[in-house]
């Protein structure tokens, strides 16, 4: 997420950072480097030129050329600026009427249908009782996508009959609701390649008789300008409450989402971060800007590994660690650890790009080393997964036939195993213990 838009970022701190002491000079520089990567984001020039202007105000201050600490105040400063772009913090849906009604709408493609199960699954998770309603009936088997996203999360769904049009399936669908007690309608719209009147018309038909307390726009945030652009149109038509950013996992750039706030004037209020329905989270500015300024995420990462790790377990392993009994049944245990976070490459970009993570990243871990790594484990016996000194060559051999791989391999991850053993002995075995009490895994193989 934000590589693009990262790298060219660190970048120009790195350069103000090499020249000690910031002076008029060195900040303009700095400045045009941090535009052209705004640009290169496509991030809209209406946002851009008034966020230049901003930094150079604040960055010319006298307390900050004058500092010891400039580059840093500097950073500080498009950090702000940053946050600021992005807008408010997303906030729950507000849910009052019975049946509440929330409206999703946005142009083909977008990722309404995923993201109307997505909610679904959050507000279920809340304690109420949503329905989905297929409401597109423009895009062929988008009805039967909705039927099975609801099944994915277990919420029923309502479907057109017949030749029925989409304001007699909205009221319908609002009496089955009332009638089985369902507190909440979602309803999915028909989306277009482009905004045309057609569209607006029939949404704005919908909203009229609907009333939804939330109209959520949907946008492809891989989409750049696109996305902005079709938020402040849709945003003409009907009264919006907010937008969702889906794909943002594949975001390397970052323009829609510093742009859509200012262009838009609609708040982020989720974002869509992968394919599985648990993959929707609160817009986090404070966050994002983070991440984009290249000091990672590690209050999410923290989020997920506490959903994720089981803490008797983790206090478990806590103490065989302290008392140097990690064995290769712990780093198995270990392995199944991370694999429930998801892909690692998603776990590693939520950490900051300096310091002892500096040139860390996804391209250099293969996800396929963890699945040969426990197989070798499973084809050890209980004996030797305890006492691995004991493997001579023809239980290699053994091992090696029953795991799929080759000796080669089973040499290799023993010799992992005993440099793990000896790291933790030492002073880093120390924080190791310390972070593994805490909950947080380890890394093995990475690098």
């Amino acid at each position: 997420m934000f590589d693009g838009l990262q790298g060219k970022l660190t970048e120009a701190f790195r350069n103000l950072r090499g020249e000690g002491k910031v002076t008029e000079e060195t900040l303009q520089g700095a400045l045009r480097q941090i535009r052209l990567a705004l640009l290169e984001a496509d991030v809209h020039i209406r946002v851009v030129r008034p966020f230049i202007t901003r930094v150079r105000e604040r960055a010319l201050g006298q307390d900050v050329l004058k500092s010891l600490s400039a580059p840093q105040q500097v950073f500080k400063i498009v950090y702000d600026e940053l946050q600021a772009l992005l807008g408010e913090e997303g906030q729950e849906l507000r849910l009052t009427q019975q049946p509440a009604v929330v409206l999703l709408c946005g142009l083909q493609g977008s990722g309404k249908t995923t993201t109307c199960g997505k909610i679904a699954r959050r507000l279920t998770e809340n304690g109420r009782h949503p329905i989905l309603v297929a409401g597109d009936l423009q895009r062929a088997a988008a009805v039967e996508q909705l039927i099975q996203v609801g099944a994915g999360v277990d919420v029923p769904v309502v479907a057109p009959e017949g030749e029925e049009g989409v304001l007699s399936l909205a009221s319908r669908a609002l009496k089955i609701a009332r009638d089985r007690g369902h507190d909440t309608v979602i309803f999915d719209t028909a989306g277009r390649l482009h905004v045309d009147e057609a569209l607006m018309g029939e949404l704005k038909a919908l909203v009229d008789q609907l009333q939804p307390e939330e109209i959520l726009f949907v946008a492809d945030s891989m989409t750049g300008q696109d996305a902005v652009r079709s938020a402040a149109q849709f945003g003409e038509t009907l009264p919006l409450t907010g937008v969702v950013l889906t794909k943002l996992d594949g975001d390397s750039r970052g323009g829609a989402a510093l742009s859509i706030r200012t262009v838009a004037r609609v708040p982020i209020r989720f974002v869509g971060t992968g394919e599985k329905a648990e993959a929707l989270e609160l817009f986090r500015p404070d966050r994002m800007a983070s991440r984009m300024i290249g000091r990672g995420d590690v209050l999410s990462l923290i989020e997920k590994a506490e959903k994720v790790i089981d803490k008797d377990e983790a206090e478990r392993l806590a103490k065989r660690i302290a008392s140097q009994q990690f064995s290769l049944e712990d780093l198995r245990d270990q392995l199944r650890a991370m694999r429930r976070f998801g892909p690692l490459s998603e776990m590693l970009n939520l950490l900051p790009k300096a310091g002892p993570f500096q040139g860390l990243d996804a391209s250099m871990v293969d996800e396929t080393e963890f699945t040969r790594i426990e197989a070798i484990i499973n084809s050890m016996t209980p004996q030797e997964r305890r006492r691995p000194e004991i493997l001579n060559g023809s239980r290699k051999s053994r091992v090696a036939r029953g795991s799929g791989t080759k000796v080669v391999e089973v040499n290799r991850l023993l010799k992992k195993y005993k440099m793990m053993r000896k790291m933790m002995k030492g002073a880093k075995g120390k924080w190791l213990r310390k972070a593994m009490g805490r909950g947080m895994p380890g890394l093995p193989g990475v690098g």
